[in-house]
């Protein structure tokens, strides 16, 4: 290693100095080799013998742990954490407390420093903040190459496959064809500390009103001025960057010695530890917004705000980055950038959605099969079905082109069904219609073409939130979207929060299984404000007008019964205020319970109509965490017990006159929805994006022929119908 003498030295320093100055009897260094294996590069108060020679795997013992998470981890005991492995050759048992926070250069791991103690203690934020400075400037002696080769991670990570084909997961539909452009929006801070404190306050507020102006000009953009998903997510990029909070927090990292760069740094840090600790994944999915918020204004710190982006492109080119935020995708070329290839990203986060909105096909979670990808090099990305190619056999590129052609006269069929009834070839109609959750989603139900909402999950208003929200803001929200349904039935479902939706104002412990825990109507009868003010805020944004309320995760008949009580009261008390009421109040439940299948005699006369949350009734069904990788696939709900539960549900809301609406991914696929319109349902609530595939389904079928069809199939023991439903289907030129 060039200069690795020197380098270590100055290793060694600081691990003495900080062990010194945070008064630690043990302060280490880890370092990443090839291989994703953790070496100790230097220690003060472990046994010097063990540097160069304790190596650890990402995610084994307590340094593995911290690697594998990017968290810091603070523990008083850290010997009886679950992750803790014993290294005889360190010599450490005999220290108890333990700090630790992950080395970051461009948000990847690079090492971890670990700071120990004899006696236990508990770490405060300000050292885990000192801490986090450190690991800061340490990952500057990284990239200088004086202590490890870059070479070797390069050859860790770079072996290309064989083929030239990698799978990833859909953000945003479509099929593109172009050459591979690098984003590479991320900048290096290289000077962290000042002397200069208000010259660096002054420089980042000239750098946030540039910040400011560089978002307005994207808003004038002509294809961003109407309202839509895009327009608010620039909206709220525009209040981040206007947040008094954000920047108070900066100017406070800048008054302990850090340059405007550095404290920028810190903080999204801080945020970025902060965020992803939440259980919820959309909350952890809007990190990516202030990475690149914080990246953002870094460059214009730097003067760097350029980016591939006011480079001279070609004509057709797919870009590829690491992960992107919303506003970097709105600084291309709309008529040149045909796709997107993500190494990390997600379907709900902010880029994803703007992707969709505007037609770009995105496909994210390609992991290191980015890293392979040369500049200029051809790419093929398929958004229907997660894959992209790099450098294409010519007979790739051919069927891709076919494939592309055919698809754009398959959207053209949807958007030409948007204003036709979704009627079965003998005469059976359906109602199809549509989820949403935020605003942004209303814009879909009109695309779309859907009779209307048949579940709007009212949960995310709260927890944006740092406090209750006041009756207020929630009817001003509430009367928004009926407003945006423009008539259309909209149905509410109150608060399920809980489980893994957390909201800050609202204290839970750690709960082994969230998904049956403390959450939703639960949650509601222990905190009656919640629910309280919600029914009086539907009710005052409704007035006028019909509303549709329905409760959710009712386990019982009596949990029905306390959640209507709740809401006659506030009915009671909007007469007496003699204040408007909703001209018609239907009320409703979710079944997500299997224990309620039980129960629909005494319910269902209590209803005006019922809907069934497919994926929490399937995942309880079926004793199976849909959010498990390792268990994905491997029940499937178009079997014979899952359909005929699902029957029984519907024969016995037929008996009552009571309507029923499926709700969830199930209904959202031509298959799966033609199963459950064999066995009775006649109202699907999907994503809007499929409405076209489903409703072109529904036209093509003969309900009588697949009803008798499944009839005969429900008593088998298959583990899946859907093989033999897809046979059907074909051979009976079904449109799936």
């Amino acid at each position: 290693m060039a200069g690795a003498g020197s380098a270590e030295h100055r290793l060694t320093e600081v691990v003495r100095l900080v062990a010194s100055n945070m008064i630690a009897e043990v302060c280490s260094v880890y370092f990443m080799r090839g291989g994703e294996i953790l070496e100790l590069f230097a220690t003060e108060g472990l046994k010097e013998d063990a540097v160069h020679k304790t190596r650890l795997r990402v995610g084994e013992g307590l340094v593995g742990h911290i690697a594998a998470t990017a968290l810091p981890l603070n523990l008083s005991n850290a010997q009886k954490h679950p992750k803790f492995v014993y290294r005889a050759e360190t010599g450490e048992e005999i220290y108890h407390s333990l700090m630790g926070v992950p080395i970051l250069r461009s948000g990847k791991v690079v090492g971890v420093l670990v700071i120990q103690n004899k006696t236990q203690r508990h770490y405060m934020q300000e050292e885990k903040e000192s801490l986090q400075t450190v690991a800061m400037v340490l990952a500057e002696l990284v990239a200088s190459g004086d202590l490890l080769d870059p070479q070797e991670h390069q050859e860790a990570t770079l072996e290309r496959a064989a083929t030239s084909r990698f799978e990833g997961m859909v953000f945003a539909e479509g099929m593109a064809e172009g050459v591979a452009v690098f984003h590479e929006p991320k900048i290096e801070v290289v000077k962290h500390l000042t002397d200069n404190i208000p010259q660096e306050k002054s420089r980042l507020g000239a750098a946030l009103k540039s910040l400011q102006d560089q978002i307005e000009e994207m808003m004038s953009a002509e294809d961003m001025r109407h309202q839509g998903d895009h327009r608010e997510i620039l909206d709220v990029y525009m209040l981040f960057a206007k947040d008094k909070g954000w920047r108070s927090k900066i100017e406070d990292i800048i008054d302990t010695g850090l340059t405007a760069e550095a404290a920028v740094e810190k903080v999204q840090l801080n945020n970025r530890a902060r965020m992803q600790q939440m259980d919820d994944p959309y909350m952890r999915e809007r990190l990516s917004d202030l990475d690149d918020l914080a990246n953002r204004l870094n460059r214009h710190l730097m003067g760097l705000v350029k980016t591939a982006a006011s480079e001279d492109l070609p004509d057709k080119f797919i870009l590829v980055a690491q992960n992107m935020g919303p506003a970097d995708l709105l600084d291309y070329d709309r008529d040149k950038l045909c796709g997107v290839v993500l190494q990390n990203g997600s379907q709900t986060a902010h880029v994803s959605i703007v992707a969709r909105a505007l037609g770009i096909p995105m496909v994210g979670q390609m992991g290191d099969a980015v890293l392979t990808v040369a500049e200029g090099e051809r790419v093929i990305i398929n958004g229907v079905d997660g894959i992209v190619y790099f450098s294409p056999p010519p007979e790739i590129l051919q069927s891709y082109r076919e494939n592309i052609e055919s698809r754009n006269v398959l959207m053209a069929e949807y958007e030409a069904l948007r204003d036709k009834p979704a009627v079965t070839l003998d005469g059976t109609e359906v109602e199809l219609l549509v989820n949403a959750g935020l605003s942004i989603d209303m814009d879909g139900l009109k695309r779309s073409g859907a009779s209307g909402v048949g579940l709007f999950r009212t949960e995310f208003q709260f927890m944006v939130s740092e406090s209750l929200p006041r009756v207020g803001p929630q009817a001003d929200f509430y009367r928004d979207m009926l407003d945006a349904a423009e008539g259309k039935p909209l149905v509410f479902r109150t608060l399920d929060i809980g489980g893994d939706k957390p909201v800050s104002f609202l204290k839970r412990d750690d709960e082994a299984n969230p998904a049956l825990g403390w959450r939703a109507i639960r949650i509601a009868f222990d905190r009656p404000a919640l629910l309280r003010y919600q029914v009086r805020a539907l009710l005052k944004a409704a007035e006028n007008r019909e509303l549709n309320i329905m409760f959710p995760m009712i386990s019982d008949v009596s949990e029905f019964k306390m959640a209507r009580e709740i809401l006659d009261k506030e009915i009671a008390r909007q007469k007496k205020r003699k204040s408007p009421l909703p001209t018609k109040i239907r009320v409703g439940s979710m079944l997500e319970v299997p224990a309620l299948i039980w129960q629909l005699d005494n319910l269902l006369p209590l209803l005006d109509f019922i809907s069934i949350g497919s994926n929490d009734l399937m995942q309880f069904f079926f004793a199976c965490d849909r959010e498990n990788p390792k268990l994905a696939g491997r029940y499937d709900p178009v079997s014979p017990p899952a359909l005929s539960m699902l029957k029984s549900i519907v024969d016995k809301c037929n008996a009552y006159d009571i309507p029923v609406t499926l709700c969830g991914e199930m209904g959202g696929k031509p298959i799966t929805a033609l199963a459950l319109l064999a066995i009775g349902f006649r109202r699907l609530s999907i994503a809007p994006a499929s409405v076209g595939p489903v409703k072109m389904m529904i036209r093509s079928l003969n309900l009588a022929e697949i009803e008798t069809f499944v009839a005969g199939l429900l008593s088998r023991s298959d583990h899946s119908l859907r093989e033999l439903l897809t046979s059907f289907a074909r051979d009976h030129d079904i449109k799936i």
